[in-house]
């Protein structure tokens, strides 16, 4: 291919070594460096070498291998912490969306357009049901319901399939008034009130974050996109950062399981790597302990 030309040529572990010397990267051992970098892509931790670095193509001063290294361990178990928190999320709402759907328009009302809002693609949800359940026949459920029922999956049933962004896009999708009754229903408290126009940010822009997540990437000094809607209520204005969407992972497990821990395992994991971490890149205010309380 002519474009070959353009790509750069593979270097050793060696060179690779003397490449972030090169730029001001103090290496401890250079004996551990090289097996790290035997078991992480240096592509994949030149990633986290890039928050240090400085305009004149050289690493801050103070850079170091260890410090790197640290804060990549940090960014893997905080997207292991969140993932658990945005498993909840995910969970409940497939129960709180299919039941309501379900009770309202049958089993198998999503497969009736009118059960959606005007906005709805029908051909193209019905596609990627269909495409679900034929990437999906080695399951259980799904093998039993082609048997049994002739391939005629109830609501609660099929959603067990959606990832976190289709979940998001069937709320989205749903009629307006469907969405403020269940809004109205799971995130009403006497003391506030979550509309379903931030329900239906909430779930897209967590979508993507899950996905950010599971696809390894790096969240430290990260914006991620779409951000949250904010509450109009709600001194902390939303962002790309990683603030506000703890933030609303907080509020929606607060909601729907009554669940308060995130603030717990992240004031934890903090502390264990306060030397590395700088709150400030991810978005994080003075008062944030407070903000989630």
């Amino acid at each position: 291919m002519n474009s070959s030309r353009f790509v750069k040529e593979p270097a050793t572990v060696e060179a690779q070594l003397m490449k972030l010397e090169h730029r001001g990267c103090f290496i401890e051992d250079k004996t551990y460096a090289k097996y790290i970098l035997e078991k992480i892509n240096y592509y994949r931790l030149a990633n986290y070498f890039a928050v240090f670095w400085e305009n004149d193509k050289r690493y801050r001063q103070g850079t170091s291998f260890n410090k790197v290294l640290r804060l990549y361990e940090f960014d893997r178990r905080l997207r292991g912490h969140l993932l658990i928190f945005l498993e909840e999320i995910e969970i409940s709402m497939r129960a709180v969306i299919s039941n309501f759907h379900a009770l309202k328009y049958g089993a198998l009302g999503y497969l009736n357009e009118s059960t959606f809002g005007q906005a709805h693609h029908h051909h193209r949800f019905i596609s990627r049901v269909e495409r679900l359940i034929e990437t999906n026949t080695d399951l259980g459920f799904v093998s039993h319901h082609n048997r049994k029922y002739s391939g005629a999956f109830p609501l609660w049933v099929i959603m067990e399939l959606f990832s976190f962004g289709m979940l998001a896009y069937f709320f989205s999708d749903m009629h307006k008034q469907d969405k403020k009754e269940i809004a109205e229903r799971h995130f009403n408290r006497s003391e506030s009130a979550i509309s379903a126009r931030h329900i239906e940010s909430w779930l897209e822009s967590l979508a993507e974050l899950r996905n950010h997540c599971a696809h390894y990437n790096r969240l430290y000094a990260a914006e991620i996109k779409p951000a949250p809607k904010t509450l109009e209520d709600l001194s902390l204005k939303m962002d790309g950062s990683l603030f506000s969407f703890i933030y609303v992972i907080k509020l929606m497990n607060m909601y729907l399981s009554g669940s308060e821990n995130i603030k717990t395992n992240l004031s934890a994991l903090l502390e264990e790597y306060g030397d590395v971490v700088d709150l400030k890149v991810m978005g994080f205010p003075e008062n944030w302990d407070e903000t989630l309380t």
